[in-house]
């Protein structure tokens, strides 16, 4: 990347699957108006990171189609290098719907077998992570679900990037419809290792750990576990203490990709060198503005957005 002729190294460098959304807010075996839009844990957080300016690369493929070009185009409208996009001419672009049944019930419809998003090799993701020298690598529980090649990327990543000196985080992100806790643990098992930073819900840590006290047990390798509660906060665990921080006060609307929000806040703290009570503070303030609206992604705020939630509700600023 580089700006005024200058290079300027990456910050953040993060791979999985993007997919074409469609969003209803009623029922949508009743028809009537649906939202077209993108999401993806991943590229999600990619968003979230270059709105708060930070310099923010996504690795994936698409189908080298309609919805694949939506794709493109939508990163690269939010400031997300696209450098390593791949259009599949053999694969589609997934999909994913949304409907909600009933307030902040969301149910969720996945048309993403044999998708371009599963095609993703581990020789991308290692000349990605040769040629990008990013500060951080962030990835999820999500891609190497997808096939035995993304989940061979994942790790080929993971593994290039403790080579590199690069710091690497991971979302647990488990997804019963994708695989089984048994499969997630022997594939998120082999990248524990490799990770500095580890993102989990309470119920996601037996995935990573047969250990009695799994907090303890990550943090022989890992430097920082993070534990999220939804609505009671979010733990900062290091082997020098636990920080907790509560959960904004907030009308919630849409809870889905409060998660990637919430990862996408912490890591730009800690990019700009925070300490763990400041990370928690920001992190928690950009899953607030998710859950404020629909979509994954949408309402994510800017650096200069962050302090809104310092106002009362039904505050109008003139």
């Amino acid at each position: 990347m580089t700006t005024d002729g200058v290079a300027v190294r990456l910050e953040v460098l993060t791979l999985g699957e993007a997919m074409v959304s469609i969003r209803s807010k009623a029922t949508m075996r009743l028809g009537g108006e649906a939202h077209l839009s993108v999401a993806g844990s991943e590229s999600n957080v990619a968003i979230g990171l270059a709105r708060l300016g930070h310099r923010a690369a996504w690795i994936g493929a698409v189908g080298n189609d309609e919805p694949g070009r939506l794709i493109q185009r939508t990163l690269r409208a939010e400031g997300v290098d696209t450098r390593y996009l791949r259009f599949s001419d053999e694969s589609f672009t997934g999909f994913i719907a949304f409907d909600q049944p009933a307030h902040d019930i969301t149910r969720v419809s996945y048309h993403r077998r044999g998708s371009a998003g599963s095609t993703l090799t581990a020789d991308e993701c290692i000349r990605a992570m040769e040629t990008s020298q990013p500060h951080l690598l962030h990835v999820t529980g999500i891609t190497p679900a997808l096939s035995p090649e993304t989940r061979l990327a994942s790790l080929a990543a993971v593994r290039a990037a403790t080579a590199a000196g690069v710091q690497v985080s991971l979302d647990v992100n488990y997804r019963a419809r994708l695989w089984s806790r048994a499969d997630a643990a022997a594939a998120l098992r082999e990248l524990i290792p490799h990770i500095h930073t580890v993102f989990a819900s309470d119920d996601e840590l037996d995935i990573l750990t047969d250990a009695t006290d799994p907090i303890a047990d990550l943090l022989t390798s890992a430097a920082e576990v993070v534990v999220t509660a939804g609505s009671k906060g979010a733990w900062s665990h290091t082997t020098s203490g636990t920080t907790h921080r509560p959960a904004l006060p907030v009308t919630v609307v849409d809870s889905i990709g409060a998660g990637d929000a919430f990862v996408a806040g912490y890591l730009s703290a800690t990019l700009d060198h925070l300490p763990i009570p400041a990370r928690l503070e920001r992190a928690t303030a950009t899953g607030a503005f998710c859950v404020g609206a629909y979509g994954d992604w949408e309402s994510l705020p800017t650096r200069e957005d962050l302090t809104l939630l310092a106002h009362t509700h039904g505050t109008a600023l003139r």
